[in-house]
């Protein structure tokens, strides 16, 4: 095989015929939504951390995505930050307790985070003083 088609068979779908007209046709028929999920999962792959969809309960994992939300809930009289981590495969509940803002916390900011994650009665994620990295 000439190196130029290797080339193009390790580019996968490009090198195919139609490919690039497919992908194409794909993008215009996709959500920004899931458009957004698929660059935040490709991010998660290329930064070598673990999606949020496949975290099992107690386990210690680095995390990484976009804050979508940012709040403050006072947690037993004691104030916390709460954030929301979104990485296109599903969503975390960041909680910082003894908080009431952390700078460079805020909404559509790339974090990454490493901490105990759990899974609260409800099946939602939730994650308590993460250490964070802003990205």
């Amino acid at each position: 095989m000439s190196p130029h088609v290797q080339a193009r068979v390790a580019e996968g779908d490009a090198g195919r015929p139609g490919g690039l007209f497919r992908r194409a046709l794909r993008r215009l028929a996709s959500s920004n939504e899931e458009l957004e999920d698929e660059e935040l999962q490709r991010t998660v792959r290329e930064n070598g951390a673990t999606p949020i969809s496949s975290c099992a309960d107690r386990q210690l994992v680095d995390l990484c995505g976009d804050v979508r939300t940012v709040t403050i809930n006072p947690r037993g009289g004691k104030p916390a930050v709460e954030a929301e981590l979104k990485d296109g495969s599903g969503s975390v509940t960041l909680v910082w307790l003894g908080r009431r803002r952390i700078p460079g916390i805020e909404p559509g900011r790339a974090i990454r985070v490493s901490g105990r994650i759990s899974c609260a009665g409800t099946g939602q994620r939730v994650m308590f003083n993460p250490r964070y990295e802003l990205l």
